[in-house]
């Protein structure tokens, strides 16, 4: 079975959308992720926590979660806040 699209693993950050984790207080140290950056490439890189174990068992029917993918759950005031740098399709 064929692969599907791969990530170009060479990609820099370009931009990070929206605001920091500290900036919307979600974090409080400066190190701390979650984070969503533009690639220069256009993908998008999300940091946020690893909770593909503990979704697992419940995905929706249609959803899978390859053996080289991770589910990770960021605030949801990071997405919002990202909203008005992420151009229209």
């Amino acid at each position: 079975m064929a692969e599907g699209r791969q990530a170009d693993p060479s990609a820099a950050f370009a931009r990070r959308l929206g605001k920091s984790a500290k900036e919307l207080g979600e974090s409080k140290v400066e190190d701390d992720c979650p984070d969503i950056w533009e690639l220069d490439n256009g993908d998008v890189a999300v940091i946020g926590r690893d909770l593909t174990a503990s979704y697992a068992a419940r995905l929706p029917a249609d959803v899978r979660i390859a053996a080289n993918e991770r589910l990770v759950v960021i605030p949801g005031t990071m997405l919002r806040s990202a909203k008005p740098d992420i151009p229209d399709a």
